[in-house]
């Protein structure tokens, strides 16, 4: 197939990469080897180099292999950004066994499905999370729980005022005794051998299962083998061409249970030697303006939302920001409002990307110092193969500037969704993924995501793309963050509200922002309601849930 975005790849960026025939985890060990005395982890100012970071991955997978964890077994991992869920994930992945990431923020409910569908037996969970998985344990073929507290790798002061104020949210030693088959991470680990038993596991074998799916319906696992991941990190690192060998930091805010952190920033990072700076709560501006004043991160990866705090955090010149060099944003639209200040402010490069979890998740992205085409997603990666094709059938393939769902394909495409056929049949078409993501493509094969399939508006027998409208949104002086969404009306079958959060001390009223609404896009387009927030609601990663908002729209009209 023609290619024609490969012309605006940067020097250095190739077209195809020799993958690295091995596990994931080796990369670790690779690095470990070739830079012991590199750091590995900053967290809560406390530090780990690469040969300890191996040494604790080791020894938790001959601590799993203890516990009876064989090849394939599914090992869950329920835990904030830490130290611990990077050992946690390659401990697993050295015991041969299946990781799958949880999102801190499930309710019970999410936990015990998410639990019964991957079917593991072996969980690692933060004490602060530890009584939900006690209230479901029972449902579930849960054999082993290892409990870890977020102070366990905290510097010795912190972690001394830490315990002193008791921190009620946290647990101590008392919340597991007399529960069967339930551990203290540090125990198991000093019980285990140095080293696990040698496990034979190829490329293809399944690295870990990420859920997906879940504000829209029943979250499915994304089957993704060693060789998707090892392909995702690789093209990632070459994407940024003037990436150091452990010479780099990258602030690592994104959730790591999430397949962005995941891939831009753990296994990238690994694989490249650089410093993981963890931020437990991506939401704590303060905390991560400290981080970034204080080791200087090269790399941040990110979303919108984060960018969007970054840019309106009230004490931002206080802090030098300048160190930050490179960043690719996804998960969501970027607004070029939110791009252009950001660059501004930190003199880095802030370029919009493109994935989901069926791809390990990257696909798509500006070049970094090269073309960049604002409002777009850039142009596929290193061996990803990208095309519009028509929404009725899915077998067109459609020219420039026509309108479709965008499908892809490449090294990094998932095996299919853990243990259910017929939805990896509907995703997974003669090798191409259905990203169920509306897009064109233009001449120079840059791709522009028009928007999701099942959040487009159809008003009035218009179809209205939620991201056209809240483009505008950003463009008004006074707000912070908009989201559009389609709520039901009784004469368009759907119409256009939006949902604003103000720059602090600002006020407008609804009738301000429609008018302004109505002087920079066309009429039907328009918003018809305004409610303003003092928030949005949002995933732990930043992504605005839009369709909780329907929800609540539904549930008003329901109780009238």
């Amino acid at each position: 197939m023609e290619k024609p975005w490969l012309k605006h790849y940067e020097p250095g960026v190739p077209a195809t990469i020799p993958y690295p025939e091995r596990p994931l985890h080796s990369n670790l060990e690779e690095a470990a080897r070739k830079h012991p005395d590199a750091i590995a982890t900053i967290f809560m100012d406390a530090k780990l180099t690469y040969a300890q970071l191996n040494a604790l991955a080791d020894r938790f997978a001959a601590a799993l292999q203890q516990l009876g964890v064989k090849k394939g077994d599914r090992v869950a991992i329920y835990l904030a950004n830490c130290p611990q869920f990077i050992i946690g994930y390659y401990g697993a992945l050295k015991a041969g066994a299946i990781v799958v990431s949880f999102n801190p923020l499930y309710a019970a409910r999410e936990v015990e499905h998410q639990l019964k569908d991957s079917g593991a037996e072996t969980m690692l969970v933060m004490s602060r999370f530890y009584p939900i998985v006690k209230s479901v344990r029972d449902r579930t073929a849960l054999k082993h729980v290892i409990v870890t507290n977020i102070k366990e790798y905290f510097p010795p002061l912190i972690k001394f005022l830490f315990t002193v104020a008791k921190e009620k949210h946290e647990g101590d030693r008392q919340d597991i005794s007399g529960e069967p088959n339930t551990y203290w991470f540090q125990d198991l680990l000093k019980k285990a051998p140095a080293k696990p038993a040698p496990v034979e596991v190829h490329p293809s074998d399944t690295a870990c299962l990420l859920y997906t799916g879940g504000t829209t319906g029943v979250p499915k696992g994304a089957e993704l083998s060693h060789a998707n991941l090892m392909a995702n990190a690789v093209m990632c690192r070459h994407w940024v061409p003037d990436i150091k060998e452990a010479g780099e930091v990258i602030l690592t805010a994104l959730p790591l249970y999430h397949s962005f952190g995941m891939t831009t920033c753990m296994n990238l990072g690994v694989y490249a030697a650089a410093a993981l700076l963890l931020i437990p709560n991506p939401r704590d501006i303060p905390t991560l303006m400290k981080n970034i004043n204080k080791y200087h991160p090269t790399f941040f990866p990110g979303v919108p939302t984060m960018y969007v705090a970054f840019n309106n955090f009230p004490d931002l010149h206080k802090y030098n920001v300048k160190s930050i060099r490179a960043c690719i944003s996804g998960a969501a639209a970027l607004p070029v409002e939110v791009q252009t200040k950001f660059q501004e402010l930190t003199g880095g490069h802030l370029v919009e990307g493109y994935g989901l979890s069926e791809a390990s998740p990257v696909t798509h992205g500006n070049p970094v110092y090269g073309k960049n085409k604002i409002g777009t997603i850039g142009v596929p990666f290193p061996d990803t193969d990208a095309k519009i094709v028509d929404l009725e059938t899915g077998t067109k393939e459609l020219p420039p500037g026509e309108i479709g769902e965008l499908i892809v394909r490449g090294p990094q495409v998932m095996k299919g969704y853990w243990n259910m056929p017929e939805e990896t049949a509907l995703a997974l078409r003669n090798g191409w993924l259905y990203t169920g993501d509306i897009a064109k493509m233009d001449e120079e094969g840059y791709f522009q995501i028009v928007d999701r399939k099942k959040d487009m508006i159809i008003a009035g027998g218009f179809n209205i793309y939620p991201r056209d409208v809240e483009e505008v949104l950003y463009q008004h002086p006074k707000v912070k963050e908009a989201v559009v969404a389609g709520i039901p009306d009784p004469y368009r079958g759907e119409t256009v509200k939006a949902y604003i959060v103000l720059k602090e001390g600002e006020t407008a009223t609804e009738e301000e922002i429609i008018e302004f609404c109505r002087a920079n896009m066309a009429k039907y387009k328009v918003p018809t309601a305004v409610e303003f927030r003092t928030e949005l609601p949002k995933t732990i990663v930043g992504k605005i849930l839009r369709r909780m908002l329907v929800e609540e729209e539904k549930k008003k009209l329901a109780a009238k």
